[in-house]
């Protein structure tokens, strides 16, 4: 009987221990599905999106096929050469625009997730909600140990957790979901691209 009792408090205690972070993952867990749904509402359902998304796909492919072509004749590669040039520079317009047109849901999700960090920041402010399995160094160790009181480096602080939460939980539901930015609008370079070295 009391082999049992003890080890229902040992439980108990083991849950209360872990409370904290859990909530926290919880919460960065149900606002990232509340950031995606408005991202759904204000863009991902809408035909300009789905329109930029097919252009850019279409663009990226075309190129990788045209890339990996090899003409012998240096004319037929002069005008392959123009042809790339021109997919390319259709590509960054497309990936510049699909960047510019999701920024009508940037400021609403960045207000949500502000809130959120506010409300978390009250409830946890100088409390430890987790234990990192090893010793962090340098701006890692600030981040992690932001706004604690102690000397434990492996200390992990809500604010700490959060980030990470937010950018994994969020990351790999967007893939999940079918919501993850086009193949061809990295290499495109999004809002502000690299200059063309061929410009230049």
């Amino acid at each position: 009987m009391s082999s049992a009792t003890a080890s229902t408090s040992t439980s108990i205690l083991s849950s209360l221990r872990y409370s904290d972070s859990l909530t926290v993952v919880g919460i960065s867990f149900c606002t990232a599905i509340v950031c995606e749904c408005i991202s759904w509402l204000l863009i991902y359902r809408t035909n300009s999106y789905k329109s930029l998304k097919s252009s850019i796909d279409k663009a990226s492919k075309k190129l990788e096929t045209m890339k990996t072509d090899n003409p012998t004749k240096i004319s037929l590669k002069k005008s392959k050469t123009k042809k790339i040039d021109r997919v390319e520079t259709s590509l960054k317009e497309s990936s510049r625009d699909l960047s510019l047109f999701k920024f009508k849901s940037g400021a609403v999700v960045a207000l949500v997730l502000f809130v959120v960090f506010g409300l978390l920041n009250s409830l946890f402010e100088g409390k430890v909600v987790a234990k990192l399995p090893f010793k962090p160094f340098g701006i890692v160790m600030k981040m992690s140990h932001r706004g604690l009181v102690g000397d434990d480096a492996t200390d992990c602080s809500m604010a700490f957790l959060y980030f990470l939460c937010s950018i994994s939980i969020r990351t790999n539901l967007q893939k999940f979901l079918g919501f993850s930015p086009p193949r061809g609008a990295a290499a495109g370079g999004g809002l502000f691209p690299m200059p063309d070295p061929k410009t230049n």
